[in-house]
């Protein structure tokens, strides 16, 4: 079958350069999976974006659809004609909805009957009556959350469309897309090759868009940029500081990139460089270098979408543009530094946290009193920690916060070193908010980590504790967040504290404010399902999860050791048909109605068997207790392994259900003791 390469393209006006890989993907996503749907093959497809356009190539494409036989199955013989042999009502009706006549139709016979038969073939549609419903079903199922409208049509879509590309080999697809009718012309890049570019074949697509100075490929093209600033920042002794989320932005702004280096006063390295890279990074698109040791150098990297003939004069205005950005980052810092920290706390006071739950300086106070429970549990000084949650949101109302609110806390950091704070507390006020997200970095320090534990435990139980909980997607404090961050810090910090006193303290500290009745439970159970995603992430298997679950122990680093005590008992050949004979023990317990006995009693045991699994798990007993009390779990699930054995003995030579009601309730507590010894660290009936 005849097969060539289909190019589809749809040239726009700048894309958004936040949205352009998503919709890339999208629109590849969706061509895709019409493809597929359609049954057209081909060797390989793949996506193109620049700031002015959508594209998909799909190569060794079918140039039409196989043929498909079809089978239309009519009535029973015995029901398609009357005892003279003549056609029924049914069987004309059947053969008219098929074209044709009774006596055309033939006949399927199988052993459980004989049917009227129409066979026939669909001939396979050519893609060119295929593929304009397909793209405009793509471009109609792009995100798309603010769409525009342009000129006086009533098309609407996220940017003006001017062209549309359909071709199939070197044939162009007849059709239309955003009211714009399909031909061979893109667009080449805006200032080195003005007007339309025809394409010739599809597989020309790169290569002519590259003569008009278009690198269409995202990929090579995010490469490319990615290398060149590796290669400029070596060149300055230093290393660009690596940011995927900006080099993204960066490759959806050009066309034809051109890195270039530009440099900034050297005084303004007085600054703290957190709100110096931010200004660069944010607001510029630059890369910020740093030396070999991660001091920032009063240089930067930026990526141009010319190829200038004078570039000095293009890394002159980008230096002219920083300059002023910098100056405000620089007075910022020397106006802040005029007022302490402390000084600042009055004015948290007409800063609402939230309306329920009071201002930024109650929530400080909290996190002040909270901060220092934490530290006197985990053996910390308490008048650091206090001192650390009260100070913890001074920084927020600085000039320096208020135009970079990403520095707040490491701003705190510097300010109160400036004030002559401990450095304990000068760290604790950037350690507050670790972890930020996903595989960010925890506190530095302990009293970094009672302030952070103390501002998370103190936005859980508030929020929850006014009946606002995240729903679905919505969640306006990032409790889910706060939630993990917590589990994070207590788990890899190895900090011996329960959630459950936790929050206990912090309902003491809101009184009157909260009006949820369970709102200890709430937050316990809702910290209790974050762990699922946190271990997913280390590979953990979702029944060892679940069954340290069901036991909800309100300690995390508890919950830990438990985690990875049963993950390595599930690695025993014994722990399959221990887990099966817990969960056989939980269902007769289940339907058991009567009352169980404080202990076994050996004087009731009339079988060998019962009396052995008695003996040995008496003995198993005394080993396993010591370790529980030491949650050394993973050597007392090891030791409870033991009883494999007899527990397989005594379920196979003993009647558990025994007509005598003593002797009954008495296997029973045995088992039910057996039971609880396992449960008591986790719940092994639910390993599979």
């Amino acid at each position: 079958m005849t097969t060539e390469t289909l190019l589809i393209e749809l040239g726009t006006e700048e894309l958004p350069p936040k949205s352009l890989k998503t919709l890339a993907t999208t629109f590849f996503e969706q061509i895709k999976l019409q493809l597929d749907t359609a049954k057209l093959s081909y060797s390989d497809i793949q996506w193109f974006a620049t700031p002015r356009r959508l594209a998909v190539k799909v190569e060794g494409l079918v140039a039409s659809q196989a043929d498909k036989a079809i089978e239309k199955r009519g009535p029973a013989v015995n029901v398609a004609f009357d005892a003279d042999g003549n056609p029924s009502r049914a069987a004309e009706g059947w053969a008219r909805s098929n074209g044709i006549t009774v006596a055309d139709a033939e006949r399927l016979v199988t052993d459980k009957g004989e049917w009227l038969l129409h066979k026939t073939v669909e001939t396979g549609k050519h893609i060119e009556q295929l593929i304009p419903d397909m793209v405009n079903q793509a471009v109609s199922k792009l995100p798309v959350p603010k769409p525009m409208r342009w000129g006086t049509g009533r098309t609407q879509f996220i940017r003006p469309v001017h062209t549309l590309t359909m071709l199939y080999g070197d044939q162009i697809i007849a059709g239309e897309t955003l009211n714009v009718a399909a031909n061979n012309l893109v667009t080449g890049h805006r200032f080195h090759h003005h007007g339309l570019v025809a394409i010739n074949h599809a597989d020309n697509y790169e290569s002519i868009l590259r003569e008009a100075h278009v690198v269409v490929d995202y990929q090579e093209r995010k490469q490319t940029i990615l290398e060149q600033i590796n290669v400029a920042a070596k060149e300055l002794g230093g290393v660009a500081l690596p940011d995927e989320e900006l080099l993204d932005e960066v490759t959806s702004i050009v066309e034809w990139p051109v890195v270039l280096v530009g440099s900034f006063d050297e005084d303004f390295l007085n600054v703290p460089a957190e709100p110096l890279i931010y200004s660069m990074k944010d607001h510029q698109k630059y890369f910020p270098v740093t030396d070999t040791e991660g001091n920032l150098l009063n240089k930067f990297i930026f990526v141009s979408n010319i190829a200038s003939k004078d570039p000095s004069q293009v890394i002159k205005g980008n230096e002219k543009v920083i300059r002023p950005r910098l100056a405000d980052a620089e007075f910022f810092f020397k106006t802040d530094k005029k007022q302490s920290l402390e000084s600042r706390l009055s004015s948290l006071e007409s800063v609402l946290f939230q309306k329920q739950l009071g201002t930024v300086k109650a929530k400080s106070e909290r996190i002040a009193s909270l901060s220092e429970f934490v530290a006197e549990k985990i053996g910390d000084d308490k008048a650091l920690a206090y001192r650390a949650g009260l100070l913890s949101k001074t920084d927020l109302l600085s000039d320096m916060v208020l135009e970079f609110p990403q520095v707040q806390g490491t701003m705190g950091k510097y300010y109160a070193q400036h004030d002559g704070e401990p450095e304990a507390v000068a760290q604790a006020l950037e350690d507050q908010y670790r972890p930020r997200y996903a595989g960010d970095a925890l506190p530095e320090q302990t009293i970094g980590c009672a302030v952070a534990i103390a501002d998370k435990i103190d936005s859980l139980v508030g929020i929850f504790g006014i009946n606002q909980p995240p729903k679905g997607d919505k969640d306006p404090f990032a409790l889910r967040r706060a939630a993990i961050g917590l589990i994070r810090i207590i788990i890899e910090k190895q900090l011996n504290l329960d959630i459950a006193e936790l929050i206990a303290k912090s309902v003491e500290l809101y009184q009157d404010k909260l009006s949820n009745q369970n709102v200890e439970q709430q937050v316990i159970e809702f910290v209790l399902g974050r762990y699922r995603a946190y271990y997913q992430d280390q590979n953990i298997a979702i029944d060892v999860i679940l069954a340290v679950l069901a036991n909800a122990p309100s300690a995390p680093l508890d919950f830990d050791k438990r985690i990875h005590a049963v993950a390595h008992f599930k690695t025993l050949e014994e722990s399959a048909t221990l887990a099966a004979a817990n969960k056989r023990v939980g269902n007769i317990l289940v339907k058991f109605k009567g009352e169980l006995f404080t202990e076994f009693n050996v004087t009731l045991a009339t079988e060998y068997a019962e009396k052995e699994l008695a003996s040995i798990f008496s003995d198993v007993k005394v080993k396993v207790l010591p370790l529980m009390a030491n949650k050394d779990y993973q050597s007392a699930l090891t030791e409870l392994a033991t009883l494999k054995q007899p527990i397989d003995n005594f379920f196979d030579n003993v009647m558990v259900m025994a007509d005598d009601e003593q002797v009954k309730t008495n296997r029973l507590t045995l088992l039910s003791e057996i039971r609880n010894s396992f449960f008591a660290i986790a719940d092994i009936s639910l390993l599979q």
